[in-house]
């Protein structure tokens, strides 16, 4: 009989069961370029324990893998750290096929649980800084609310010092590579950083108290294992630095210029404005929503400095491609950044108005009212939409050396 899933050894002690799911493309409106896995992971400790669980469709994957070291059933005890369903969603089936003897989560993900499925009842509580035993090892628990849901925690293996972390320090990347060093260091990077844009970025104040709670409490990590992506190995504190660095959204000598437009006098427009942050040195990132998706945006907005919006109008709105990127954007809540809103209009004009007002709202730092063209631009025009480059990239500077 050929097996056709087997469980990857993180160590003698740790596997990986999780699955791989090639065909994902979309995340909750962030675009999944190259699928995501699903991790779980199997301790083979005195009590067999099992960390976390997959994506309902994927469960026949899990138990395959498990099964290629042991039986299913002799698994003692379940860890949710994260009950967002595509980790919990075969929870429920899995109790039932396996009847562990204990299935623990973070207080708030007992209630989360218990909502998703009444049925499961029997979970327990374990609070942060609680430990389990599981024979000859144990399993320590810190709550990590908001990273990325109220539920979130970690669970931490002393005796092999892995960190499993779940949505923390991971990226949707689908690959038959479990390690982090075993992948391309530029995808690596740039997965890791769409990911922290596109799902932690909201929280980055309670990234940096958690990194400081976890650089103080004395633990060491051998290996960090997330719920999506492979697992860090090789110098884990590297990928700790990183959302150290992302966390405190620093600007940086780059403009992302979005727009959308209708008869191409906005994007006349931005190309002029990306001419004039170019020529005070700044990194231009022109991007056209009709051909850029709302999750790249973010991408690039995670190390810049300036945010510019531009717009015509239609029905007396903003266009629609920008009104979703800016619903998306302002959800995820980049800081320090400073701005402007432009476009062309036909009679009405309420377009670029409409998006000066959501920079606002962000708390962008606008260097000037909306920059706003009837028609077509003529060469006047076109060189205002240059000094407005300009001034931008002035502003930034100016902030940059504060």
């Amino acid at each position: 009989m050929i097996e056709e899933y087997r469980a990857i050894p993180l160590t003698e002690k740790v596997y990986w069961v999780g699955a791989i799911d090639w065909t994902l493309r979309d995340f909750h409106g962030y675009t999944t370029h190259r699928g995501t896995t699903y991790n779980a992971y199997l301790i083979l400790a005195d009590r067999i324990t099992l960390i976390d669980t997959v994506k309902k469709p994927f469960k026949d994957e899990l138990i395959a893998r498990i099964a290629s070291v042991v039986d299913p059933r002799k698994i003692e005890i379940i860890v949710s750290n994260h009950s967002e369903m595509d980790h919990s969603g075969c929870l429920e089936e899995l109790i039932e096929e396996i009847s562990p003897k204990e299935v623990y989560a973070s207080p708030m993900g007992v209630k989360t649980l218990n909502e998703l499925s009444p049925t499961l009842t029997s979970i327990k509580p374990v609070k942060d800084g609680e430990k389990i035993s599981l024979g000859n090892m144990y399993l320590l628990f810190m709550e990590t609310r908001m990273l990325h849901w109220p539920d979130s925690m970690f669970s931490y293996l002393p005796e092999e010092e892995i960190l499993f972390s779940q949505d923390a320090f991971g990226m949707h990347l689908a690959t038959q590579e479990r390690f982090a060093d075993e992948v391309d260091p530029a995808i690596l990077n740039y997965e890791a950083a769409t990911y922290y844009a596109n799902i932690l970025l909201p929280y980055s104040n309670l990234v940096t108290k958690l990194i400081e709670r976890v650089s103080s409490s004395g633990l060491t990590f051998r290996m960090i294992a997330p719920d999506h992506g492979p697992v860090w190995r090789k110098d884990p504190g590297k990928i700790i630095e990183r959302y150290k660095d992302w966390a405190q959204q620093k600007p940086t000598r780059k403009a992302v210029i979005v727009y959308g437009t209708m008869w191409h006098s906005t994007e006349k427009m931005a190309r002029y404005i990306a001419e004039g942050c170019a020529a005070e040195g700044l990194q231009v990132q022109l991007m056209s929503m009709h051909t850029s998706h709302r999750s790249d945006v973010i991408y690039e907005l995670l190390e810049s400095g300036a945010f510019v919006i531009g717009t015509s109008t239609l029905n007396n709105q903003m266009l629609p491609v920008v009104a979703d990127v800016l619903t998306y954007v302002k959800g995820l809540r980049p800081q320090n950044l400073v701005g402007a809103a432009f476009g062309s209009y036909g009679w009405s004009g309420e377009g670029a108005l409409q998006a000066n007002e959501i920079l606002k709202e962000m708390k962008v730092e606008l260097v000037s009212e909306p920059l706003r063209v009837k028609h077509v631009p003529a060469p006047f025009d076109l060189l205002a939409c240059r000094q407005l480059g300009e001034n931008i990239a002035k502003k930034l500077k100016e902030k940059l050396s504060l």
